[in-house]
């Protein structure tokens, strides 16, 4: 079938986005068709629309951006056995061409988790990708355990707010940076001490940590090495392989990691946003439409947005 959607027909700055008709591919029999209503954006969109990504990902054009939905299920796949046509559902589907910045989506059935039902679609598009990331950063690989400290960078931005959350939910004492005008808001999701990164080297805070999420790269992913307690201290970072030879000096462990997505983690999440433990931080909205998807990236590329930035679809 046919659908609206904004696209790439080449790589390159936010001038390449264009809205479109695409032909999405035949439902398979483990499939649901999704007619989206949210998707958000996430920082791998625009990367992949400029060309970074292209040695992993070496698709034919058109390409739809958007690897985050919520929508309701328009058709099932033949051997679909959980999921009937009318579920209000979520997903971080399986990274193709066929993206979600589109009308409608299809997404493999083992990904897809229930909308809890006192949330919004625009809350329940802003979890996958980034509340994943956070989940399996803290504790896949990260094994966060109750009484630990945690310093979760960048916290008021999308991974950084469903990290503070699930850390404190743990019963981890969290550190987090953000600049000043986002600490009131760190502090009501639970972090612990909120450090201004613009006034303060968070080096001369926090010591002993036994476990860092790094979202910057850089010379924050380095400079956190010094925080981390010796032989046990963990640094996962959301950006690249952090630097091993640092990690032998300092007997600590580390990783690059990648998320996996997965429908019955992301369910995890679920309950904990239906139990009101997790939210949602929705700090902008923009419509499905050329000039919507232009500004929203334009905003992800500051790296000073607010909690997620989500793409309303009517």
């Amino acid at each position: 079938m046919e659908t609206r959607a904004v696209i790439i027909n080449k790589y390159g700055s936010k001038d390449v986005l264009e809205e479109g008709q695409v032909t999405l591919p035949e439902l398979g029999e483990h499939q649901v068709l999704l007619r989206v209503k949210a998707t958000s954006i996430n920082p791998i969109d625009w990367k992949l629309r400029e060309g970074y990504l292209k040695q992993m990902f070496d698709w034919k054009f058109p390409i739809i951006l958007g690897w985050d939905v919520a929508g309701v299920i328009e058709a099932v796949g033949s051997a679909v056995t959980d999921w009937q046509e009318g579920d209000e559902v979520f997903a971080r589907p399986e990274t193709t061409r066929f993206g979600t910045y589109a009308e409608y989506t299809v997404v493999d059935d083992h990904l897809l988790a229930k909308k809890p039902a006192n949330i919004s679609f625009e809350e329940a598009a802003a979890v996958p990708l980034a509340g994943m990331t956070a989940y399996q950063g803290l504790f896949d690989h990260g094994h966060l355990k109750e009484g630990e400290k945690v310093l979760v960078h960048a916290g008021a931005g999308g991974v950084g707010t469903y990290a503070i959350q699930l850390a404190k939910e743990a019963g981890a004492y969290v550190y987090t940076t953000a600049s000043e005008k986002n600490h009131e808001l760190l502090q009501s999701l639970g972090a612990n001490e909120v450090i201004d990164y613009r006034t303060t080297d968070f080096r001369d805070v926090v010591q002993e940590i036994d476990l860092v999420l790094d979202t910057m790269g850089g010379e924050v992913q380095l400079n956190s090495f010094d925080v981390l307690k010796e032989n046990t201290g963990r640094l996962i970072s959301v950006l690249g392989e952090p630097d091993q030879e640092k990690a032998k000096e300092k007997n600590v462990e580390t990783k690059g990691i990648w998320l996996q997505p997965e429908g019955k983690q992301l369910s995890k999440l679920a309950d904990l946003l239906q139990a009101k433990k997790m939210k949602s931080i929705v700090g902008s909205t923009f419509p499905l439409t050329q000039q919507g998807v232009y500004d929203a990236h334009a905003l992800s590329e500051t790296h000073h947005a607010v909690g997620k930035i989500v793409i309303t679809v009517d």
